[in-house]
């Protein structure tokens, strides 16, 4: 039943990036929220199966991208390519930001966050990470999951 619920949520997608070991690569993730106003935290939560995940699992900070509604050339690169097989970050425009991540060029936002824990969650493993400094460049006219369920994923989750 949980599915058929969550299939229909259009939860907001963002990029995350990653930067550690002389790797860098990002993935498209649905699975994200604020934890806590005071202290400032948020979480994301990466799948076992990309190399996203696996450069993170070293990673001393991950950058987190809030895609508009004009990104979904992006999430279709984030999530529909494999890290294992593609250089993601050699097809599109981005710059090293704090921490050493990756930062993109285009969304309209973006933070880099450290990380202060990892949570098993199942498939998934959840980064409890303290935004750091990022930028505001456009208001937020977020894209959302309903925009990107024909994209096939590079890797299965």
């Amino acid at each position: 039943m949980l599915d058929q619920i969550a299939g229909d949520l259009d939860y907001p997608m963002l990029v995350v990036t990653a930067a550690a070991g002389g790797r860098r690569t990002g993935c498209l993730v649905g699975f994200s929220t604020q934890t806590s106003i005071d202290p400032s935290r948020f979480l994301v939560c990466l799948s076992r199966r990309n190399l996203t995940y696996e450069v993170a699992l070293e990673a001393g900070a991950l950058g987190v991208h809030f895609l508009g509604r004009d990104d979904l050339d992006l999430a279709e690169l984030f999530g529909g390519e494999s890290g294992h097989r593609t250089d993601k970050l050699a097809r599109c425009d981005w710059r090293e930001g704090p921490h050493g991540v990756p930062v993109l060029a285009r969304p309209p936002a973006w933070f880099a966050g450290r990380v202060l824990e990892r949570i098993d969650l199942g498939d998934h493993v959840g980064f409890l990470l303290e935004p750091g400094a990022g930028e505001r460049r456009a208001p937020l006219d977020q894209l959302g999951f309903a925009r990107c369920r024909h994209i096939a994923a590079g890797r299965e989750a």
